[in-house]
């Protein structure tokens, strides 16, 4: 096993990623799986966007929404994983400067903009059991092209800080990540200079983003609850909670593997840092792989387009 410490040597315009400081030897174990996690999230993505892009029946904006967030998982897969496996692969710990940063962006802004896009999934629903009369004309093509632009926007240009941030930092000390990722923290401990205000806006930034989006979710089905409840036909409260299953199992999935993470860091001293780096690989690759697969299964819609897609194959 190699000690991180001899790695310091590399040049200065690069970072060096040591995956498993402790455990060096996992990453052998993990490469495989890892790998086929990837491939599974990529080509399920893939094929639900193909899906939705070749069958007429599925241009809605429901579906133009799960687009979005199928789109958002393969960027967040892409700009983590590939580099995660070929650490484990063949040993390419480097990373420049402005890749890693770069890396930095992507995760601190896409992951606030998954939960945004469940948001205005939830808002999605809530009109269609609330007001299903009101639905065409208030979800339309249109919203979902403002709503995504808001997406965008909303999270790049609040937590660009934070990338930015770092990248002005002086890292005059060793250039060794003790982690598989660029992530801020992980980062701006090597400066010599002070990160608390670094700290602080990632943690007030995103907190707050990512509160205020769960909020709202939850105050979307206490509304949807309750239009539910009282509907006065059995068939029709079933079919109507049907239409939120999938999106619920989708955020349950967000949340709780988000939840994971924030606990094991909150209890950082009790929990072994190669177990919280682990957790954080597989918050970009979970999600992005089973996303598509539930709501392929749940979709009654999404099946058959599917299905069509392959006679077309053959």
């Amino acid at each position: 096993m190699t000690s991180p410490s001899n790695y310091s040597s590399a040049p200065a315009s690069k970072f060096l990623l040591i995956c498993f400081p402790n455990y060096q030897s996992w990453q052998h174990w993990l490469a495989l799986p890892f790998s086929l996690l990837f491939l599974l999230a990529m080509g399920a993505n893939a094929t639900l966007l193909i899906t939705i892009r070749l069958e007429a029946s599925l241009h809605e904006p429901m579906y133009y929404l799960l687009s979005l967030l199928s789109l958002l998982d393969m960027a967040l897969c892409l700009t983590v994983i590939p580099k995660v496996l070929a650490i484990f692969w063949f040993d390419l710990r480097s990373i420049s400067f402005s890749a890693c940063f770069l890396q930095m962006f992507i995760m601190n802004s896409f992951l606030p903009m998954e939960s945004c896009t469940f948001m205005v999934m939830a808002y999605d629903r809530y009109v269609a059991i609330c007001h299903p009369l009101r639905y065409p004309s208030i979800i339309s093509d249109q919203f979902v092209a403002k709503a995504s632009a808001f997406i965008i926007a909303r999270n790049a240009l609040l937590l660009s800080p934070v990338p930015i941030l770092s990248a002005r930092l002086r890292y005059c000390g060793k250039n060794v990540i003790e982690n598989c990722i660029c992530a801020n923290l992980s980062v701006s401990r090597l400066s010599c200079d002070n990160i608390t205000v670094n700290r602080i806006y990632q943690s007030v930034a995103g907190w707050t983003l990512l509160g205020s989006d769960f909020i709202l979710i939850f105050i979307s089905y206490i509304f949807i609850l309750r239009a539910v409840f009282k509907l006065k036909t059995e068939g029709a409260a079933v079919k109507a909670l049907s239409t939120c299953g999938s999106h619920f199992i989708l955020i349950l999935f967000f949340s709780t593997i988000l939840l994971v993470v924030v606990l094991t860091n909150v209890a950082r001293k009790r929990v072994p840092m190669d177990i919280l780096i682990l957790l954080n690989i597989l918050h970009h690759l979970i999600p992005p792989a089973l996303n598509p697969i539930v709501y392929g299964f749940q979709t009654k819609e999404l099946k058959q387009g599917f299905q069509k897609l392959l006679h077309r194959g053959f």
